[in-house]
């Protein structure tokens, strides 16, 4: 962990303040009050033009109207996803397993994981992804996520305690060459985000909402290295609180040709998220520029919305 400066401490100070303060207020209050926050941010406009230009650009159909409700849950929702983080952090595995309502597709999952080869997990920022991650290790499978390092060390520490005590094992992306595979070997889990992709990584392109959209190549590879199956897992909010646990397969040929494999499992795994976020558009995180990186051949008509 690289040495924490100022800023970091006064920064996590204050963080770690307002999450406590959070936690310790009743569960619907809690939530009530994540809500409120995350709508703030929509009132003072942070990223909130991003925003609407990517939901208007997803579902060319609907009215300013539309677009205007779906902006506004989604920052609410990620009012939740931040709130729900200082909750889970004090609950028991017990209680955390508790917020879930219903689940769906978890004989996917056990079909996956009886081949013996372990299993590849595929999210997105999607519902509460946090959530996602801990419903499975917390459900008897061991559960390695793949996660960037924050810009906070001190923040970074505190939420890998957090997915620890909730028995994930954290492998920073620049570790996952050695540890992923180790993990497979064994017939355990691995997650990964998959919605998002930096300057230098290594990645592709695939359609989301029809345009194509930088994604990483890495969860794809291990998979068909490994012949691993690969499953789609996400945790949707309920209106009582609670969520929705649903898995599906990521399935596409195999045909031995890596390059055209990965492409298509990574085709595969986009409409499915897509499927899902179609549900519920205002439960994703729209706050990213998903379509920032695209190639240079790009139709006019499918270029990134907001630039």
């Amino acid at each position: 962990m690289k040495k924490p400066t100022l800023a970091h401490r006064l920064e996590y100070g204050a963080l770690r303040v307002a999450l406590a303060a959070f936690a310790l207020l009743p569960y619907r209050w809690a939530l009530a009050a994540g809500g409120a926050l995350g709508t703030l941010g929509y009132h003072l406009g942070i990223r909130r033009r991003v925003v609407e230009q990517q939901i208007a650009a997803a579902f060319p159909g609907i009215d300013a109207q539309e677009v205007a409700r779906i902006t506004r849950g989604s920052y609410r929702n990620l009012g939740l996803v931040a709130i729900e983080a200082a909750i889970i952090s004090r609950l028991e595995p017990k209680a955390v397993l508790g917020l879930f309502a219903e689940v769906e597709g978890w004989d996917v999952v056990e079909r996956a994981r009886a081949q013996g080869k372990g299993i590849v997990f595929l999210t997105g920022h999607f519902g509460n992804w946090e959530l996602a991650g801990a419903f499975v290790s917390l459900s008897g499978l061991p559960l390695s996520a793949v996660a960037r390092r924050m810009g906070n060390p001190l923040f970074d520490a505190y939420l890998t305690r957090t997915r620890h005590r909730l028995g994930m094992v954290i492998v920073p992306d620049s570790e996952a060459v050695r540890r992923i595979p180790r993990a497979l070997r064994a017939n355990e889990a691995v997650a990964f985000l998959a919605d998002q992709s930096g300057l230098n990584l290594a990645s592709t392109f695939v359609p989301f909402f029809g345009r194509p959209a930088k994604t990483p190549r890495g969860p794809a590879v291990f998979a068909l290295r490994f012949d691993v199956p690969v499953v789609l897992g996400v945790a949707t909010h309920l209106p009582d609180g609670r969520f929705l646990m649903s898995f599906e397969p990521i399935e596409a040929p195999r045909t031995g040709d890596l390059d055209r494999d990965t492409d298509a499992l990574l085709a595969a795994y986009s409409r499915a998220l897509e499927r899902r976020v179609r549900g519920a558009p205002d439960q994703y995180f729209w706050q990213h520029r998903r379509w920032k990186w695209q190639p240079e051949d790009t139709p006019a008509e499918l270029r990134d919305p907001t630039a």
